[in-house]
């Protein structure tokens, strides 16, 4: 009888414990930060981080901007999940600024750019490209993006010729063959199991699912970059294997210039971990012109 009323005492516990997890999940882990708390952390340091939202028909897209308008200027792309605050310390840093206007934006369906709302890459490219076209000031622009944010710079940068000077691939997931099947994601996308997903990782799992088919489509737009490539990965990459330089190499076969960058013993993180290499990149960027 103990036994028995142990047992319904822990299913009791479990099922409250999954209902409370449940309704506290989606607001968990989102990776972003509001924008006067943003503001005033940079206000803090000297500096004035400026907010706004850029907005096509459905879509919305939030991005952040620091430094003049009258400098060539540096879009940062995210992975996934993510926000531009996966840049911030780019934004702040004081040699960067005194070269580059910084603009780091929350990729569909990240950040504050209607969250949850999950796009393929050749929607995003439709809603960046406009962006990129607004904040043209006739100076040089330069894309980095980490992770996924890799094969968007590749997209923009094919469908945006004239406009985009040179892209930089941080640990970008580009190769179809290094893309393996992670049959678990459906599971987690169409089962009661999404409601145990916290924050950013729901659109982050439906957006991984749909690069699985992105991924392919995107192998037509290699040769329709013009501009210089720097490719910039860890050899000890265990989520983005290094492979995937080898094949965007291959691939590029029209780009004013391709130029490798291998990080002996860093992993995925290298926007953080090697934040020295990287900024010293793109300390290089406008003398390259």
């Amino acid at each position: 009888m103990k036994s028995a009323r142990a047992l319904t005492r822990t299913i009791t516990i479990l099922g409250l414990v999954c209902i409370l997890w449940v309704i506290i999940a989606p607001s968990c882990m989102r990776f972003r930060i509001n924008d006067e708390s943003a503001k005033k952390k940079f206000q803090k340091k000297g500096l004035t981080l400026v907010t706004s939202f850029f907005r096509v028909r459905h879509m919305v897209l939030h991005y952040v901007k620091t430094g003049l308008d009258s400098l060539p200027t540096i879009v940062f792309i995210h992975g996934s999940p993510g926000s531009w605050n996966a840049f911030e310390n780019y934004l702040e840093d004081s040699d960067l600024l005194r070269n580059y206007r910084l603009i780091s934006i929350d990729r569909p369906g990240f950040g504050y750019s209607d969250f949850g709302k999950v796009l393929h890459l050749n929607e995003q490219s439709e809603l960046i490209t406009r962006f990129l076209s607004t904040i043209n000031n006739g100076k040089p622009l330069y894309l980095v993006g980490h992770s996924l944010g890799g094969p968007m710079a590749v997209k923009l940068a094919a469908e945006n010729q004239k406009l985009i000077n040179a892209i930089v691939i941080l640990a970008g997931s580009l190769d179809p063959a290094q893309e393996g099947p992670e049959w678990w994601r459906k599971i987690l996308d169409k089962t009661p199991l999404y409601y145990f997903v916290p924050g950013a990782f729901r659109p982050s799992n439906r957006e991984l699912l749909y690069f699985k088919d992105d991924v392919h489509g995107l192998a037509d737009n290699f040769a329709k970059v013009t501009c210089r490539v720097y490719l910039v990965h860890g050899d000890a990459d265990k989520w983005v294997p290094p492979g995937n330089v080898a094949y965007a190499t291959k691939k590029l076969i029209n780009a004013r210039a391709v130029e490798v960058h291998i990080l002996e013993g860093a992993n995925h993180f290298i926007p953080w971990t090697r934040y020295n290499a990287i900024k010293t990149l793109l300390m290089q960027l406008d003398r390259s012109e």
